[in-house]
């Protein structure tokens, strides 16, 4: 029995949707697509997914932001690119992770051994040592979610958690997203894993799955700001040009 083809993605049916409009001469080449907020009015989908479609279509070589006066059509847009390629996004993954991980704290919150314990207090010692040396890699991060997930004694859980983090470094668009966010200087927060040991520790399940998912809730919330942080860059790179040129001709 040959299976239905997978779904778009939402971020991919905006991308199809809008090269679509393209090709069809709506928008052209140096024209400005539709500012964010209508973009999510006429998708019907959240900020979090035009941002990741919008990306998606940069790193697609499809659009460029310009000074901060908008996305605009690149010469490449004429071209048809597979949006597949993109994989998942950060905040589609985090989304996900922030469902799934939750539950596995709480799980974890009732079956955790004190070895569980200590070896998450060590992890958080070197999730700080990676912090104050600027380690980028997050190997303590991802070290300290899979022994979560270790720790509900579930391999099923385990199995799951181990995928989604391979799916976060191997995703394009998801990869392009969280080097955004550590270029400008997003970390691990330490206080916020210690906080979910505590709950751990005190076998509290609610407070641990309130604990993950608040955690992971700012996660996105962080992923937000550096995007918006990002086009706040540009214009300043670029303002910083223009400025450069006019001092070295005074006549322009």
């Amino acid at each position: 029995m040959i299976g239905k083809p997978p779904s778009k993605k939402l971020y991919q049916t905006i991308i199809s949707v809008l090269q679509a409009e393209i090709a069809q001469g709506i928008y052209s080449p140096g024209d400005r697509l539709p500012p964010e907020r209508l973009l999510v009015d006429r998708f019907d989908v959240s900020r979090l997914t035009v941002r990741e479609a919008m990306i998606g279509m940069e790193i697609l070589g499809l659009v460029e932001a310009r000074r901060g006066a908008g996305v605009f059509v690149t010469g490449n847009a004429v071209e048809v690119r597979p949006t597949v390629d993109l994989n998942i996004g950060a905040f589609e993954l985090t989304e996900a992770r922030r469902l799934i991980e939750g539950e596995c704290a709480a799980l974890a919150a009732a079956s955790a051994t004190d070895a569980d314990l200590a070896a998450l207090n060590a992890i958080l010692d070197k999730m700080t040592v990676e912090n104050q040396y600027e380690i980028h890699d997050e190997i303590a991060d991802r070290e300290f979610h899979l022994r979560i997930a270790e720790a509900t004694q579930n391999q099923a859980m385990l199995l799951v958690v181990e995928t989604l983090w391979e799916v976060r470094n191997r995703s394009p668009l998801c990869a392009e997203m969280l080097q955004r966010s550590r270029s400008a200087g997003v970390k691990p927060v330490v206080d916020d894993h210690r906080r979910i040991v505590d709950a751990l520790g005190n076998r509290n399940p609610p407070e641990a799955r309130r604990a993950m998912r608040d955690h992971l809730g700012r996660v996105i919330e962080n992923l937000l700001a550096v995007t918006e942080l990002d086009a706040i860059r540009r214009v300043k790179q670029e303002t910083a040009k223009l400025r450069n040129r006019l001092e070295q001709n005074p006549a322009l």
